[in-house]
């Protein structure tokens, strides 16, 4: 097939380098640390438990109001919504997003006083994971709405007249999305392209959104874009309410994808879209600090939704494996596949803890839980699908098989393939895996850059590094004789874990090995100074170990929890001793894989992939894509394409 020339850049689109691209993210971080933080304790080599046990509990009252909703959600899941109407049809029917308004489902999050259900995150997240079981695009419309949509920046950076105009309309009839990424654009904000430009009262929108979920049936709109810098203007990107009917707004595209085919996710066309000034959410320039600030605690629904599909898997594998023989007897008893079964059940029961924990955590606000998030959804997206795949493995023909295929035959209709083709996109959402590593990281080696970092700035003057120096040999000669010795390495320490199954150690473990990965890290910093950020594999490795240390930990003590209250206590502790058992093994490999790797050999292959010296290797296929560009042409004008924008009344 003949190939088509790229489409040359739009000349809107800002050209920004490496650096700057950098500044940008930067600036958009939360600098302060105000509150205590599990997680980013753990990197630093200290091992806060009294900060996540006793395990924290919703007080009494939110927990009738929410398990009475779920009660409620429950019985609309079982008789309104079907998984496989949907998945046929990839389309939500308008009567169930219609009786989900009806419900409330659509105001979970939003204040009783907005007309809302004034749900905590711990049972906005149960809700999620419940709908999203019975449908995973239903699970991610209401997310994408409440999660990062409308409601929540508004909650945290809205004016009281924003709230007072938007969140009772997002409550009941309402759906909203959340505009960032556009066609060239993704994890690289600094190339934004979509303008908003003063004019009178009103900001004058030109852009293309790509990725809208929610945006083909939305009623109104998150969407940044960059407003240029004026006389009385201070610029940057900047976050917009806006009003998903207004003229120049075009869908133009409803796209489809090889999982949750039930996802209202399109391409969104501004032009020259009057937005009033009083639809700006917080200050100009402050647009992704909002959006990043909203996802500390949004990033949740994910994983929770993951948890959902865990408990599924397991439900499933239970009862297909003491139902199918092989050679004499079930297939569960087959170390082989049991050793799957295991993987999953202990997953799930740890994958659970930790977004409770998470969750929980926000709720109180005592603890700053952006690293916890950022944990929960790199982790919950990585080990679900990983559940998903054990799953169609021990279903084996009849899990590569569609439901619909296994129905008319006569057999049980279980989508296992389609949890599969669902799963894979929260390995991307909201962050991918590669860039949620980096996003840690940096939270992890804040410490160190807070007090290191002008050492290693090449734009730093001698008298500014003169006084970093100074600055970080006051902070490691204080830290560093800490990592040599703790409690990790009493006999014992943490004996409260220790009825029946001894899940002590587990604990002791966590501390040792916090302390190891706080030396390795700064062995790392100290060896590669400025280039450690170029080293990703070396930092995914870390972030990994930090995420299972985190797991472990919340696994302990959700386990001690529940026996403290008398509920499935033994069980609870043998999952929670499994999962720390295999979490260990997998904390050791990565530890290995620090330093003993193929980093630097996997650079030159991929130069030399990049510079055509492999491409006789592509020799003997043919290639079956289309003609087209890498990347559609998003230059800002009129729409030509028909509106495929359908709200839902």
């Amino acid at each position: 097939m003949s190939a088509t020339p790229e489409t040359p850049p739009s000349p809107s689109r800002p050209t920004v380098t490496e650096r700057e691209a950098r500044q940008v993210a930067e600036a958009a971080r939360e600098q302060d640390w105000r509150k205590p933080s599990f997680a980013k304790e753990l990197f630093l080599g200290r091992f806060r438990l009294d900060l996540i046990h006793p395990h924290p509990l919703p007080a009494d009252e939110h927990a009738q109001r929410g398990e009475e909703f779920l009660a409620k959600l429950r019985d609309f899941c079982e008789t309104k919504i079907d998984g496989a109407l949907i998945e046929r049809e990839a389309r939500i029917p308008d009567e169930v997003v219609t009786g989900l308004k009806e419900l409330g489902a659509f105001g979970m999050k939003i204040d009783t006083k907005y007309g809302g259900l004034g749900l905590t995150q711990v049972y906005y997240n149960k809700a999620l994971a419940l709908v999203g079981s019975a449908s995973p695009a239903i699970g991610a419309l209401l997310s994408a709405h409440q999660s990062i949509g409308v409601p929540q920046p508004l909650k945290l950076f809205g004016t009281q007249e924003q709230k007072e105009t938007f969140l009772p309309r997002c409550a009941r009839t309402d759906i909203s999305a959340f505009l960032l990424t556009e066609p060239d654009v993704g994890s690289d904000p600094a190339r934004l392209a979509t303008t908003a430009v003063p004019e009178g009262d009103d900001y004058v929108l030109d852009g293309v959104k790509l990725w809208t979920t929610n945006g083909v049936v939305a009623d109104l709109l998150v969407v940044m874009a960059r407003v240029p810098k004026s006389e009385g203007h201070r610029g940057g990107i900047t976050a917009f309410v806006v009003e998903a009917a207004s003229e120049g707004i075009t869908v133009e595209n409803r796209n489809t994808f090889m999982g949750l085919r039930g996802l209202e996710n399109g391409v969104t066309r501004f032009h020259r879209v009057r937005v009033p000034a009083s639809h700006r959410i917080g200050e100009e320039g402050q647009g992704l600090k909002i959006a990043l600030t909203t996802l500390n605690t949004g990033r949740l629904s994910l994983p929770a939704m993951c948890v959902g599909a865990g408990k599924w898997c397991l439900k499933i594998a239970r009862e297909w494996s003491a139902a199918r023989e092989q050679w004499g007897k079930p297939v569960a008893l087959h170390e082989a596949v049991g050793s799957k079964i295991a993987f999953i059940a202990a997953t799930t029961f740890a994958l659970e803890a930790v977004v409770d924990l998470s969750s929980q955590m926000a709720d109180e606000d005592r603890n700053d839980i952006r690293i916890e998030a950022a944990l929960a959804k790199l982790y919950g997206s990585e080990m679900a699908w990983l559940m998903a795949d054990e799953l169609v493995q021990i279903r084996g023909g009849r899990g590569f098989e569609t439901a619909d295929s296994l129905r008319a035959r006569g057999e049980r209709a279980v989508p296992a393939e389609q949890m599969l083709r669902d799963l894979r996109i929260n390995r991307i959402f909201e962050g991918s895996t590669e860039i949620m590593h980096l996003l840690i990281a940096r939270e992890a080696v804040d410490a160190h850059l807070s007090v290191a970092g002008d050492l290693i700035d090449p734009e730093k003057s001698l008298p500014d590094k003169a006084r970093a120096g100074a600055n970080a040999g006051v902070f490691y000669a204080k830290w560093l004789p800490r990592l040599v010795a703790g409690p990790g390495q009493l006999p014992g320490s943490y004996g409260g874990f220790k009825h029946g199954v001894d899940l002590s150690g587990h604990l002791r473990y966590v501390e040792r090995t916090s302390r190891k990965l706080a030396r390795s890290t700064f062995y790392a910093m100290s060896r590669w100074q400025g280039r450690m950020e170029t080293k990703q594999g070396f930092l995914g490795r870390i972030v990994d170990i930090g995420a299972e240390l985190f797991a472990m930990s919340a696994a302990c003590v959700r386990a001690e929890l529940l026996r403290g209250r008398g509920e499935n206590g033994r069980e609870a502790y043998q999952l929670a001793d499994a999962f720390c058992r295999q979490a260990r093994i997998r904390v050791e490999e990565l530890f290995d894989r620090l330093w003993t790797n193929t980093d630097d050999i996997d650079r030159k292959v991929v130069k030399g992939v990049l510079s055509g010296t492999y491409t006789w290797l592509e020799h003997g296929v043919v290639d079956p894509s289309g003609d087209g560009p890498w990347i559609a042409d998003a230059a800002p004008g009129p729409s030509t394409r028909d509106n495929a924008h359908r709200p839902i009344r």
